[in-house]
């Protein structure tokens, strides 16, 4: 009888080990992958072509957050790397020290090349969607968001947009359920 019960309890020790092991598993790999999805209703563009986004681009509005809080004058630039990643430089001044916060990432495709969604890394393994979800026929202007409604922004190619522009931006943003009202909006005022 020993004997049965030891192979019980050795065979229930392997189940929980296996179950823990898959628990552990299914966790890592959502905390890892878990910030690439899309928001409801926000569709990637689609025909992206990725050599003509690159190069610079002005950060004109953002919702706010604590890894861009107090940057003014922030800028994106976003170059071919040779592994065929796109190296993103990100940076920004300080407002109240005015000094330049330099943040250097990765971004790749989540699926094809020509669908605008993109996971980026500033740290190792971790990985936020980048889903441009509005883009200018020349690549003027870019309408991005993050895996939900709390991170958005506009980009355009200069530190200035039309009042048309920014007028779409909020209204698109709106309907699809970002908090327009909490923008900061980062356009040069002279």
């Amino acid at each position: 009888m020993s004997h049965y019960v030891r192979t019980i309890q050795r065979s229930m020790a392997s189940l929980y080990r296996s179950l823990r092991c898959g628990l552990l598993l299914a966790v890592s790999t959502a905390i890892v992958t878990g910030c690439t999805g899309i928001p409801d209703g926000v569709t990637p563009v689609t025909g992206f072509e990725a050599e003509r986004y690159l190069g610079k681009w002005h950060e004109i509005a953002r919702l706010d957050h604590s890894f861009e809080r107090g940057l003014v004058d922030v800028t994106a630039v976003y170059e071919q790397s040779e592994d065929g990643s796109i190296r993103v430089l990100n940076s920004g001044t300080d407002s109240e020290s005015g000094e330049r916060e330099i943040a250097e990432g990765r971004a790749v495709f989540v699926g094809d090349s020509d669908v605008a969604h993109l996971k980026v890394s500033f740290f190792g393994p971790f990985y936020g969607s980048y889903v441009v979800f509005d883009l200018g026929g020349n690549y003027e202007y870019a309408f991005v968001a993050g895996f939900n409604t709390d991170y958005l922004w506009l980009l355009a190619r200069e530190p200035r947009i039309s009042d048309n522009l920014r007028q779409r931006f909020v209204t698109q943003a709106r309907s699809l359920g970002f908090d327009v009202d909490n923008l900061v909006w980062l356009e040069p005022t002279n």
